[in-house]
């Protein structure tokens, strides 16, 4: 069952949109109680808190995107690596077999 938050971003099946919302209302309490601990103010600290969840979530948010990015482009590259491998492998392609003279044409 999905859940969607403020009616459109489905937390269940948008990569990183869950650990996002997680580690933005911890940030939030953190960041509110904090600062009420530290002024006793507590329409600020609510202010600090909904700012703090809005730039611990898009801070998470971006590095997240960012770091699943870089894995699909490092598994695109191994996958092609090991394509590559199997297809050159004993050919005289690969880069890995060692030519003997007889090979090179030498005499």
């Amino acid at each position: 069952q999905s859940f969607k938050l403020l009616g459109f971003l489905d937390v269940q099946s948008v990569p990183c949109a869950r650990e996002s919302v997680l580690y933005g209302s911890v940030g939030s309490l953190v960041i509110g109680l904090g600062y009420f601990l530290a002024t006793s103010r507590v329409r600020r600290s609510c202010d600090f808190a909904v700012g703090g969840f809005i730039c611990t979530m898009l801070g998470y948010w971006f590095y997240c995107r960012y770091d699943l990015a870089q894995r699909k482009i490092r598994q695109r590259m191994l996958k092609e690596g090991m394509r590559n491998k199997l297809l050159l492998e004993g050919s005289s392609l690969d880069p890995e077999r060692k030519q003997s003279s007889s090979e090179r044409g030498d005499s």
